[in-house]
C-alpha cells in the first residue's frame, strides 16, 4: 500500500472574509445585469441575483494558496514525493475545508549494495580497430576521378538504364545518367554483377527476377530486361597516408602514420572509456536494486514518465520537430508515450530512492563549503554565472544532492 497522509486545512474568519470580497470585487468588473453598465453593478444588486454562493469557487482558488503554505508549514518533517491531491470538504458562509491527500516518499529496505562482483569492460584498443577507424578517415577524404578501363567492383558506373517486361517499358524504371555504385546493391539482385567489364560508350541489355518481395505488385517475382548504357567510369581513389593527407585532417601533432595511428588509439581509448563506465554504471545500479525492497508510489513513476515525455519534446525540438508532428508520424499519443515511457521511468525512480537511502545509511552529509566550491565549479564550466547556474540548476539544495547521490554511487563501488 502507498503510504499516505491526509490532512485538513481550515480557512475562515477573517481571511475567509477578505477572499470572498475579493472574489465579489472581481465578479463586479465583468457582471451583466440589465439597467446598469458593465462593471457598474452594485454589490447588493449583485448578490440578490446571483447569491454569495457564487463567489465560493473564485474565493476558494484565491484562499488555496495561504492553505498550502499552512500546510507545508505544518508538515515540513514529512517527505512527500508528489504534489498533493487536493479536494474541497467543505465551504459555506464561514470558510472553507481543504482537504489535502500528501504521497509519503516510501520506505526503502536495502540489501547488499556493496561487494556486487561487478566488472568494469576493458577498454583495450586493438590494432584491428585502429586500422579500421584510419580506413574510415580515409574514405572520408576519397574522390572520385574518371577512368579509362572497364567497369570493376566497387567502381561507379554512371549510366541510362530502362526496364521492360513483356517488351513493355514499366514505371520507375527509367534513369539517365545515374551514378551506380558497382558492389552498394542498391539495384536488384544480379543488375550490378552484369555491368562489371562493360566500358564507357557500351550498351548492353541485362536480364533479371525482380524479388517476390519487391514493392511493387506487378513487379514481384517477374522476369525484366534492361537496356543499359555506360555514359561513364570513376573509380574511387584513396589518399595515402602522406603529408597531404595530414594537411587535411588538419589534426594538431599528427604529421606522420605513427603520430596519427597514436591520436586514433588516444580517441578510441576515450570513447571507450566513457561507454565501459557508464555500463559499469548501469550494471553497479541494475545489480544493486535487484537487492532492494520497496513499493513505489505510482504517481511518482507517473511524475517521471511525464519529466521523460518533457525532455523527449525538448530533443524533438532541437531536431527541427514538434511532439504533435511526432504523435502524427507515430500514430500514438501523449498516453501511449507515457505507457511506453513507464517501465525506465520506473527504473530511474527505484535507483533515485536506493541512493538516497544509501547516502542517508554512509551518512554522506557534504559540508557547505564542498557544496559552495561545487556550485563555483559547475558555474564556471557551464561559463555562466553563479547565481544565474543555481537558477538554472534548482538552487543550491540541487548541488547537494547531487554531490549525495555521485557519492551513493561511489559507494556501490566499493
Amino acid at each position: 500500500m502507498e503510504k499516505t497522509k491526509t490532512v485538513e486545512i481550515k480557512v475562515e474568519g477573517k481571511k475567509w472574509e477578505t477572499a470572498i470580497d475579493n472574489a465579489l470585487e472581481k465578479n463586479l468588473k465583468n457582471a451583466n445585469i440589465p439597467g446598469f453598465r458593465k462593471g457598474h453593478v452594485p454589490k447588493d444588486v449583485f448578490l440578490k441575483k446571483y447569491g454569495k454562493e457564487s463567489l465560493y469557487m473564485d474565493a476558494a482558488n484565491e484562499s488555496l494558496n495561504d492553505a498550502y503554505k499552512e500546510l507545508i508549514e505544518k508538515n515540513k518533517d514529512l517527505e512527500l514525493v508528489a504534489e498533493p491531491e487536493i479536494n474541497i470538504k467543505d465551504i459555506n458562509d464561514k470558510g472553507i475545508t481543504f482537504e489535502f491527500t500528501l504521497t509519503l516518499k516510501p520506505e526503502v529496505k536495502l540489501g547488499k549494495y556493496t561487494g556486487l562482483n561487478v566488472k568494469k569492460e576493458s577498454t583495450k584498443v586493438t590494432k584491428e580497430e585502429i586500422n579500421k577507424t584510419i580506413g574510415e578517415m580515409r574514405n572520408r577524404y576519397a574522390e572520385n576521378v574518371t577512368k579509362k578501363g572497364a567497369v570493376a567492383n566497387g567502381d561507379i558506373a554512371v549510366i541510362d538504364f530502362e526496364g521492360f517486361k513483356d517488351g513493355v517499358a514499366f514505371a520507375g524504371g527509367k534513369g539517365e545518367n545515374y551514378s551506380l555504385t558497382i558492389g552498394s546493391n542498391t539495384f536488384i539482385p544480379g543488375f550490378e554483377d552484369q555491368l562489371i567489364g562493360m566500358k564507357k560508350g557500351e550498351v548492353k541489355e541485362i536480364e533479371v527476377t525482380f524479388p517476390k518481395d519487391y514493392q511493387a505488385e506487378e513487379l514481384k517475382g517477374a522476369k525484366a530486361t534492361f537496356k543499359v548504357k555506360v555514359n561513364e567510369v570513376k573509380e574511387v581513389k584513396i589518399p595515402e597516408l602522406d603529408k597531404d593527407f595530414f594537411e587535411d585532417l588538419g589534426m594538431e601533432g599528427v604529421d606522420s602514420k605513427e603520430t596519427l595511428e597514436a591520436e586514433v588509439k588516444k580517441t578510441i581509448e576515450a570513447q571507450k572509456e566513457r561507454n565501459a563506465e557508464n555500463k559499469y554504471m548501469d550494471d553497479l545500479l541494475e545489480a544493486a536494486a535487484k537487492n532492494v525492497k520497496v513499493e513505489i508510489p505510482h504517481v511518482m513513476i507517473h511524475e517521471e514518465a511525464h519529466r521523460m515525455v518533457h525532455q523527449y519534446e525538448e530533443t524533438l525540438r532541437m531536431q527541427g520537430l514538434t511532439l504533435e508532428q511526432f504523435y502524427e508520424f507515430t500514430h500514438s499519443d501523449e498516453h501511449a508515450l507515457m505507457e511506453q515511457m513507464e517501465p525506465e521511468a520506473e527504473k530511474r525512480v527505484l535507483y533515485r530512492l536506493m541512493l538516497e537511502e544509501i547516502a542517508k545509511t554512509e551518512k554522506i552529509n557534504p559540508t557547505k563549503k564542498e557544496v559552495e566550491e561545487e556550485a563555483e565549479r559547475l558555474a564556471k564550466q557551464y561559463e555562466m554565472p553563479k547565481d544565474e547556474f543555481l537558477k538554472a540548476f534548482g538552487g543550491i539544495e540541487m548541488v547537494e544532492y547531487d554531490i549525495k547521490m555521485r557519492n551513493a554511487m561511489e559507494t556501490l563501488k566499493k
